[in-house]
């Protein structure tokens, strides 16, 4: 059976993995962009949300005062959510994507793909998402997904899944996790950078991280739909359905948090290593979709068992899915915004607009499957229409 590795590797070098991964495609050509070092290009914008509703964003701070830091422990734990929920058309204004410096600090941690953009082009990225925007009430709630991001990158890696999902129906909490990116602005302008790098690196604890997501994702939920909420539009929530999905390592949190807190029904690991293991006595039946990338472009002695002994763990429905030419990046916006700046990657033959379509067609088709009741006939088995897909196991 082939080792499929779904995470970043225990080196610095291996954070490389998290550049943008798909190749300069006339996707890059069609939206007029430069295909070479990005001086003037076009300015980098985010596929449409697919779903019918417009989106609206906000920006929580949270901070965990019964817990401290993990990587600095003289502080208390400290959360930044973006939040994306239904909104009435036309109201607020455009969300950023993120700030400048975060977007720095990012570049500076990609590879070449600073030789194609500036901190300043990423960050003013065109999003779909308006801040203020009105709630859209009607007379049933949202239900909720928290996503989480890769080691070393930010929330607004996950930007146009969370709205694509927001745009389906779906309030979505995206989380930064203080210490875990590259770089992430909390308030006080405070830029905290990637220290849990410099401790699970070393030592290959990379479980820690996921062990502590784990904990986050309980205390946010706590935060959101609890009889305190923090957040002024919790009333939009539907708590009795919440999903949970995560790139990488975010991954292996999703499994994490639903082996500790049953409140989460759903769970999607997008290319991740299981850090943190399934416990043995499965997940309570609970519904768990593992979509990874292409095999093929991985080095044939890359170790990663975790996908084979996660699987016979899982006691509810599950699928295990892989998707033929996309690269470890190619489930967040880089790719997308690769393929904008003219930035080539050949070793990952999928285009970056190709590479979402899919991640956000799947994993929409499985939270409206187990969060909303809708049938998803995209999750019985291979389709023409997704030819890249490959369904490993069912």
């Amino acid at each position: 059976m082939q080792k499929i590795i779904r995470t970043l590797a225990v080196t610095t070098a291996a954070l490389l993995l998290a550049a943008p991964g798909a190749a300069a495609t006339p996707a890059a050509a069609a939206t007029g962009s430069t295909t070479g070092p990005a001086t003037g290009a076009a300015r980098l914008e985010l596929p449409r949300p697919t779903g019918d509703l417009a989106v609206g964003r906000d920006t929580l701070h949270l901070v965990d005062r019964s817990r401290k830091d993990p990587w600095t422990p003289t502080e208390d734990r400290e959360l930044m959510l973006s939040l994306y929920y239904p909104a009435v058309a036309r109201t607020g204004s455009p969300a950023p994507y993120m700030a400048v410096p975060e977007a720095k600090a990012l570049l500076t941690d990609r590879g070449r793909l600073g030789e194609y953009t500036t901190p300043e082009q990423v960050a003013a990225t065109r999003t779909h998402a308006r801040t203020d925007a009105v709630p859209r009430i009607t007379s049933h709630r949202y239900p909720l997904v928290v996503l989480s991001p890769s080691f070393t990158m930010p929330r607004a890696s996950l930007t146009a899944l969370a709205e694509d999902l927001a745009s389906r129906g779906y309030v979505v909490a995206a989380v930064d996790h203080a210490y875990e990116s590259d770089g992430t602005v909390f308030p006080g302008g405070r830029l905290l950078t990637c220290k849990a790098c410099e401790q699970v690196f070393p030592d290959g604890s990379l479980h820690r991280v996921s062990d502590g997501r784990a904990r986050d994702v309980s205390f946010v939920l706590d935060r959101l739909t609890g009889p305190h909420s923090a957040w002024r539009y919790s009333w939009l929530i539907d708590a009795r359905h919440i999903g949970m999905a995560g790139h990488s390592i975010g991954g292996a949190a999703a499994s994490a948090t639903m082996a500790v807190d049953p409140r989460v029904d759903a769970g999607v690991n997008m290319d991740g290593t299981f850090f943190t293991p399934v416990p043995e006595t499965g997940l309570g039946g609970r519904p768990f979709l593992m979509v990874a990338g292409d095999p093929a472009l991985l080095p044939p002695d890359f170790p990663d068992t975790s996908w084979e002994d996660t699987w016979p763990r899982l006691d509810g429905w599950k699928r295990w899915l892989t998707v033929t030419g996309a690269g470890h990046p190619g489930f967040t916006d880089w790719p997308v915004l690769g393929d904008a700046a003219g930035y080539p990657h050949p070793e990952t033959p999928l285009s970056g607009t190709r590479s979402h379509q899919i991640v956000r067609s799947y994993v929409g088709a499985f939270f409206d499957l187990h969060l909303r009741g809708i049938p998803s006939p995209r999750l019985d088995g291979p389709t023409a229409a997704d030819p890249e897909v490959v369904f490993h196991r069912t």
